[in-house]
C-alpha cells in the first residue's frame, strides 16, 4: 500500500483504510495513530526512549496536499525520541520502527497538531499522514567525551532527579560481553558509589534518572573499571561494560539554597575528608565530585565577621588547589590551570576583606551581595602569591608545552619561597625542554627549506627544457 493511491480521503475513509492495512500503535489503542509498513526494516532492536533517531519524512493532509518534506530538502531530521520534542504521533510511531523501515502513519488531531492546527499549513482539528523512514538510532550520550551512553527501557515518573549527596535505592545488573557479573539491590550516596563498588558511570548517570526508570548504561573503560579492571568480578583491564539500572527510590540531598551557612560549614569538613580519601586511593574522578560540592556551597558565601569569612575562603582555596591536583593527575591541564587561577581570585578577596581600607570590606559592611564581591575580584589586579597555586599551574602549563608561561609561574614560586627545591628543578626542566623544542623546530624548518629548494630547482630545469 502507498498513501498516494488512496488520497484524497475524508477522515472516516482514512481510518477504515489504515485499520484494514495496518495496526493501531497507540498505548491506549484509541486509534489515534495507525501504522502501515511499506518496507520492512532490518531485524534487530527498536529505538528506546531518549535515543537519538534520524528520520526522513513527508507530511500530507488528507486532501493529498504536501506541507513538509525532508527528502526534498535533502536534510534528515534528528531528535530524541519519547522526550516530547516532536509530535506525539512521531514519538509513538518511531518507537515501533526498525532501522531501515519505511511506514505511513495516520495521525489524529490529538496526536498531531491539535485543535489549533498550524497557521497557513494545517487547518484546525486535521488528521495528517506522515511517510517516514528510520535511517538510524543510537543511545543518548550523557557525557561530552561519549563515555556514558543511556538507553531507557522503562520511563520513570515525575520530573525530579537524584542530586549529588542523594541516597538512592537501585537494582543493578552488570554485564561484560554476554556474561552477567553483578546482580544486586543496593543503596548508596550519589557521588560516593565507589564505596559500594559502583562504577563511576553508574554514579554519574543518577542525576539524569527518574523514580521507576529502568535503563541500560553503556560504559567506556574510564567510566567502568578503568585500566585496573575488577578482579573480583573477573572483568579485565580496559573493558567496556553494560549496566542495567532500575532506580527504585531516592531521597534528594538539600541543595545549597536550602541550607544556611552553618549547615554548610558543618558538612564541609566531612566532604573534604571524603575527597581526600578518594584522592589518596587514586580515585581522582570521585575526589573531584567532593571538592566541587564544597565550592558550590561556599563560593558565594561571605560569612559574618573576619574569622568566619577567612574560614570560608580557606575551604574554597583548598578545594580549588585540590581540584587542580586532581586534574593534573587526570591530564586535564586546562581545568588544572583554571582552578589555580581561581585560587588567586579567592586569595585576593580574602586579603581585601582583612584590610579595613579594602573595597571588599566596604562592600560587605554595606550589605552588598556576595555576587558583587566575586565580580569585584575579577577587576582588581590579582595578588598571585599562593605558592601551591602557582606551582600547580606551572605543572599544568609545562605538561601543555607552554614552557614560557610555566617558567614564569615557577619563577614566581621562587620569589615567594626561594627555598622551594621542586620549583627550582621544574624551572631547570622547562629550560631543557625549551631548548629541545627549539632544536626540533630548527630541524623541521631546515628540512622544509631544503625541500622547497629542491622543488624550485626541479621547476627551473623543467622550464629550461620546455
Amino acid at each position: 500500500m502507498t498513501t498516494d493511491q488512496f488520497l484524497p480521503m475524508d477522515d472516516k475513509s482514512a481510518t477504515a483504510v489504515f485499520a484494514a492495512n495496518g495496526i493501531d500503535v497507540t498505548p491506549r489503542k484509541d486509534q489515534g495513530v495507525f501504522k502501515v509498513v511499506r518496507r520492512q526494516g532490518l531485524d534487530g532492536d527498536r529505538p528506546m526512549i531518549g535515543d537519538k533517531v534520524t528520520v526522513h519524512y513527508t507530511g500530507k493532509l488528507l486532501t493529498g496536499k504536501k506541507f513538509d518534506c525532508s527528502w526534498e530538502r535533502k536534510e534528515p531530521f534528528c531528535f530524541n525520541v519519547g522526550k516530547g520534542q516532536v509530535l506525539k504521533a512521531w514519538d509513538i510511531g518511531v518507537l515501533s520502527m526498525q532501522r531501515g523501515e519505511v511506514c505511513s502513519l495516520l495521525c489524529k488531531p490529538d496526536y498531531a497538531y491539535g485543535p489549533t492546527g498550524n497557521p497557513d499549513k494545517i487547518p484546525p482539528n486535521s488528521s495528517v499522514v506522515f511517510e517516514m523512514e528510520l535511517l538510524n538510532f543510537e543511545g543518548e550520550i550523557l557525557t561530552a567525551d561519549g563515555g556514558i551512553m543511556r538507553r531507557i527501557k522503562v520511563k520513570g515518573e515525575g520530573y525530579s532527579n537524584p542530586n549529588d549527596g542523594a541516597t538512592v535505592d537501585v537494582h543493578l545488573e552488570g554485564r561484560c560481553g554476554d556474561r552477567l557479573f553483578d546482580c544486586r539491590d543496593v543503596s548508596f550516596i550519589v557521588g560516593q558509589g565507589e564505596d559500594k563498588g559502583i562504577p563511576l558511570g553508574v554514579d554519574r548517570a543518577m542525576d539524569k534518572m527518574q523514580r521507576g526508570e529502568c535503563c541500560l548504561l553503556y560504559l567506556k573503560p574510564k567510566y567502568g573499571f578503568g585500566n585496573e579492571g575488577k578482579p573480583e568480578y573477573k572483568v579485565g583491564p580496559d573493558k567496556e561494560i553494560v549496566y542495567e539500572v532500575t532506580l527504585k527510590n531516592f531521597k534528594r540531598a538539600k541543595e545549597s539554597w536550602e541550607m544556611d551557612l552553618n549547615e554548610k560549614l558543618d558538612l564541609v569538613s566531612g566532604v573534604k575528608t571524603k575527597g581526600n580519601q578518594y584522592f589518596k586511593a587514586g580515585r581522582h574522578h570521585q575526589a573531584v565530585i567532593q571538592y566541587q560540592r564544597i565550592i558550590s556551597w561556599l563560593e558565594l558565601e561571605c560569612g559574618t565577621g573576619m574569622e568566619q569569612h577567612k574560614k570560608i575562603q580557606d575551604y574554597v582555596s583548598t578545594a580549588h588547589l585540590n581540584l587542580a591536583l586532581c586534574f593534573l593527575r587526570l591530564k586535564e591541564f586546562s581545568q588544572a590551570v583554571d582552578n589555580c587561577n581561581k585560587v588567586s581570585c579567592v586569595t585576593l578577596m580574602t586579603s581585601a576583606r582583612l584590610h579595613p581600607s579594602g573595597y571588599v570590606h566596604l562592600l560587605l559592611h554595606a550589605n552588598v551581595s556576595p555576587c558583587a564581591c566575586v565580580c569585584l575580584c575579577k577587576v582588581i589586579e590579582h595578588d598571585e602569591s599562593n605558592e601551591k597555586a602557582l606551582y600547580r599551574r606551572g605543572e599544568a602549563r609545562l605538561l601543555r608545552n607552554e614552557y614560557s608561561l610555566a617558567m614564569a609561574d615557577f619563577q614566581k614560586v621562587l620569589e615567594v619561597n626561594p627555598f622551594n627545591r621542586a620549583a627550582r628543578a621544574q624551572l631547570s626542566s622547562c629550560q631543557s625542554k625549551m631548548k629541545e623544542h627549539q632544536e626540533q623546530e630548527k630541524k623541521i624548518y631546515a628540512n622544509m627549506f631544503q625541500k622547497f629548494a629542491e622543488r624550485d630547482s626541479k621547476v627551473c630545469k623543467l622550464s629550461f627544457l620546455g
